[in-house]
């Protein structure tokens, strides 16, 4: 459960430091807060930050309740697999929105195998 955790622990590393550069994005395109309108390069930043907290309320709870049921290896490795997909996404997204795809579906995809394997783990140990 080690890697498990350790994985938990960076993606929430990583959730805050692209929020660090939202926060360096206003200074950089004088977007004061409240406001999240103004430059769309800082409209970027904005969104991957809230889209990163979007695909945490999925990606957490899907990788502890599929520990539960399957190898923490296993679902160490799918994270990792998240957070490098996270990655990719903001990198594309900032440089291009369009080009975000590989990013959100490195991201989407672990997240989705770990909901339907922990709910069929919990499924499989009702029979």
């Amino acid at each position: 459960m080690a890697w498990v955790t350790i994985v938990a622990v960076l993606a929430l590393i990583q959730y805050t430091a692209f929020g660090m550069l939202v926060g360096k994005a206003r200074m950089t395109y004088k977007i004061d807060a409240p406001a999240v309108h103004g430059d769309p390069v800082f409209e970027r930043y904005y969104r991957v930050h809230m889209n990163t907290l979007e695909s945490l309320l999925f990606f957490l709870p899907s990788l502890f309740l599929f520990v539960q049921y399957f190898n923490p290896l296993l679902g160490a490795g799918l994270g990792a697999v998240f957070l490098i997909g996270r990655q990719l996404y903001f990198f594309s997204y900032i440089k291009d929105p369009a080009s975000r795809g590989p990013g959100f579906a490195l991201t989407l995809l672990p997240s989705l195998f770990m909901a339907i394997g922990a709910a069929a783990g919990a499924i499989q140990s009702m029979l």
